[in-house]
């Protein structure tokens, strides 16, 4: 297996104008058997990064490399990556094992050694009952598998999944990504994977790199991205409900927001360092950094959504609308009013202007 990185990477398409290129100085390194992926909304530039990574499509300026060595200007079957797309792309017309078998036949193995590696793979996923049926009569689930199959066959140096999940329902999306986790331990292999999916991304990756307008956002672990955004659109995108943001204004010890809603002076002076001047900023806290107390300041509740295992309770202080996330238990009446607690550690400070965590 092998390392890859992005140094310095630019793309722009002729269509786009000079400032609104696809990727904009994207550089990336992903460790030898990591599981990296590249996360972020449609047109952020996260399937070009992956499709150059790939060889189908070049770069403009800057260099990708491969175990240390560049890659730019390789035909794709020269780079000894393995790519899964959303799509599938199996072949209609070959049963499930023809497709597996089919990166075998091009490198011309011994037909006994095929059969050994699409046997062996088969049974990795738990296909070998549909290696005779053809990708007609497979469910989608049973499809993502044969595509899996076929690119572990290859043992490539890298595998790039292009959202291959997105076909798949709810349920067997859930069931799949953990079987994708589990498959890429024991494999070893280096992976990188593109989602717009944030639980998706949360739940498999060893590190998250987020992207937005084609500009690398933050990379880390998911509990580094989900805890310390490094911005307020990281703040926005990760987390189901997101980051509530607020505007705030703080003087010394002192951090007011909404209507004269006081957080406590540990959470400038801890999580945040104290950094940065006082004035105007942008206050963020996680759905449970917020709870429900009878002492609390006053809020008005908007809506209750009940989740079985949890509550998202929507408020509002004065201009502000903020989500709760509670016990299944705790029920309040739309249009009552509750009192609000912040915990201080989840506290997270943004400069009022550009955005940047404040730390």
């Amino acid at each position: 297996m092998a390392g890859v990185e992005y140094d310095d990477v630019w793309k722009q398409f002729s269509a786009q104008a000079e400032d609104a290129a696809a990727v904009r100085g994207l550089s990336l390194d992903v460790a030898d058997r990591e599981l990296l992926v590249l996360l972020g909304p449609s047109g952020c530039g996260k399937t070009t990064a992956l499709r150059m990574l790939a060889g189908l499509e070049e770069p403009d300026r800057g260099d990708i490399r491969i175990g240390g060595k560049s890659v730019v200007g390789l035909e794709p079957k020269d780079r000894d990556v393995a790519l899964v797309f959303q799509s599938y792309a199996l072949y209609p017309h070959l049963s499930a094992r023809e497709n597996i078998r089919y990166p075998l036949k091009v490198r011309r193995l011994s037909r006994a050694e095929q059969d050994q590696k699409v046997d062996r793979v088969a049974e990795m996923l738990g296909i070998g009952h549909l290696l005779p049926r053809r990708p007609g009569q497979l469910s989608g689930g049973e499809q993502q598998r044969v595509a899996l199959a076929r690119a572990i066959v290859r043992e490539p140096r890298v595998f790039l999944m292009d959202e291959p999940l997105s076909n798949l329902d709810a349920k067997l999306r859930v069931h799949t990504r953990t079987e994708l986790k589990t498959l890429q331990r024991e494999l070893g292999t280096t992976m990188v994977f593109v989602t717009h999916d944030q639980a998706e991304a949360m739940s498999l990756a060893n590190r998250i790199a987020v992207l937005s307008a084609g500009e690398l956002q933050q990379v880390g672990t998911p509990d580094e991205v989900y805890d310390h955004p490094a911005n307020v659109f990281v703040a926005e995108f990760i987390g189901s409900p997101p980051m509530n943001l607020m505007e705030g204004t703080r003087k010394g010890d002192e951090l007011v927001v909404g209507d004269g809603w006081r957080l406590p002076a540990s959470a400038r002076n801890g999580a945040n360092g104290g950094a940065g001047n006082d004035g105007k900023v942008t206050v963020g806290l996680r759905p449970e950094g917020i709870e429900i107390a009878a002492d609390g300041h006053p809020a008005e509740v908007v809506a209750v959504e009940p989740f079985g295992s949890e509550v998202i309770i929507d408020v509002r202080v004065a201009d502000e609308a903020l989500k709760i996330r509670a016990a299944p238990d705790i029920r309040p009446e739309p249009g009552s009013s509750v009192g609000l607690r912040a915990d201080p550690a989840a506290v997270r400070l943004f400069d009022a202007s550009t955005g940047v965590a404040i730390h």
